[in-house]
């Protein structure tokens, strides 16, 4: 075990300029523990672990080495209960993708930020499939709500999970209007710079809504659109909607909190059966929100994304409900029975906007299905991103096969030779 730590220097990839951080990681089983300090170009390992480190991970022996070796990611691990963090989470997640693998393998995955226009979008990405998925959280929420979905679509999708501009560990700039048009232009801008010219796009919640919005506005880089319980444009409960205008998010500037009971039980009120979820993922969700709640433009972010998801207007030409009608890319509707947000009524309202879309409800689910029907849920994802896929390779077919026959209709009325002299029987192969 002394030797899986004493090779971490060598193996250490390096970080961004001002990079640094302190880890501890404890060997439950052994009763061991190792201190190691990263900065952009050293790694130092250390048997005497500081007291107050930015992140403590605990596992045990096994796991570590299935780790080491790669045949493990953390993500699998974390989900598995083989695994536990403390403190940051973006840095208890990013530490596997410091490290190089045995025969100098790239990390299973990686967090990483990623400029965006002005913005700088927090990623993890993980998988090196050809196709792209890019998964969009919740309101208040992270990319931590889709570990188990990255866990499940890795093995054949390139997978980037994204904290929007204003949530987690993404930049908050305090001026940003925040609503469904401002995190869809980020979206893209995400995809400009990461080279992804098309993706299947999954998104949660608020999530779901900008998914929806990048769909209606680039639906030619939109391969499928996975809608997890999506927030939309209220048509009925809008008598608060002049008092809302009134209360300027600004005004969540002014420093105060929320208590860490009145939080756990919001947390555990997103779900339809509280006792299926381990409570560890309480303390991490909680822990997460009241450290980034902590900050000023974090916020201003989450009120003025939360005053926009209601103040959004659902008629009239330029109103939700009309521009939903004139979704392109094919989606899939995922409904939870006892979603406390989101009315299951809703369905219907897309049942009259978009009659083929795909409508799926989860018993006995509340807001979050990844979380809390993580392999239904992720499942029906999974399966309408590969029919997405099938449709698009079938039209993609039908496509050359009609350029084929054009090509021959050509060839033959040249009297069955090209111009240039060549076999048009070998021209029609080729094409």
């Amino acid at each position: 075990m002394e030797a899986a730590f004493a090779s971490l220097p060598e193996r250490y990839l390096g970080a961004d300029p001002g990079f640094s951080a302190s880890y501890r990681i404890e060997l439950d089983d052994l009763g061991l523990s190792w201190a190691v300090e990263l900065d952009q170009a050293r790694c130092e390992v250390t048997v005497s672990p500081k007291s107050d480190p930015d992140v403590v991970i605990g596992t045990d022996a096994a796991t570590w080495l299935e780790l080491r070796e790669g045949r493990l990611s953390g993500l699998d691990a974390f989900r598995s209960r083989r695994l536990w963090a403390r403190g940051n989470l973006d840095l208890a997640v990013a530490f596997e993708g410091f490290f190089k693998l045995p025969n100098g393998r790239p990390p299973l995955l990686r967090i990483h930020e990623v400029r965006a226009g002005k913005a700088r979008i927090s990623t993890l990405t993980a998988g090196d499939g050809i196709e792209n998925v890019i998964l969009i959280h919740g309101l208040g929420s992270n990319k931590t709500s889709f570990f188990e979905t990255i866990s499940a679509l890795t093995p054949q999708y390139t997978v980037h999970a994204i904290d929007l501009p204003g949530f987690g560990s993404s930049s908050k700039p305090l001026r940003a209007p925040y609503d469904a048009a401002w995190f869809a232009r980020a979206v893209t801008r995400f995809m400009d710079a990461e080279g992804i010219q098309r993706a299947h796009i999954v998104g949660n919640s608020l999530g779901g809504r900008v998914a929806i919005e990048v769909g209606l506005r680039e639906p030619d880089r939109v391969r499928s659109l996975s809608l997890l319980c999506p927030s939309m444009a209220w048509r009925k409960r809008r008598h608060f909607v002049p008092l809302v205008k009134l209360l300027r998010p600004e005004l969540a500037a002014i420093p105060h909190t929320f208590g860490n009971v009145l939080v756990r039980q919001q947390f555990w009120s997103m779900f339809s059966r509280p006792e299926r979820i381990h409570p560890s993922a309480a303390d991490v969700a909680v822990e997460e929100f009241l450290r980034t709640y902590g900050s000023v433009n974090a916020r201003v972010a989450f009120h003025s994304a939360a005053r926009h998801i209601y103040l959004e207007e659902p008629k009239g030409p330029k109103g939700f409900w009309t521009r939903l009608r004139q979704l392109e890319p094919p989606a899939m509707f995922v409904w939870g029975d006892e979603d406390p947000l989101v009315p299951l009524g809703f369905s219907r309202a897309v049942r009259d906007a978009l009659p083929t879309a795909r409508q799926v409800v989860l018993e006995q689910c509340g807001h979050v299905p990844q979380v809390e029907h993580p392999v239904d849920a992720n499942a029906l994802v999974h399966d309408f991103i590969g029919r997405a896929q099938a449709s698009a390779a079938e039209r993609a077919a039908r496509r050359l096969s009609r350029a084929a026959r054009r090509l021959q209709v050509r060839i033959n009325g040249n009297g069955g030779v090209h111009s240039n002299g060549t076999d048009p029987e070998l021209t029609a192969d080729a094409a």
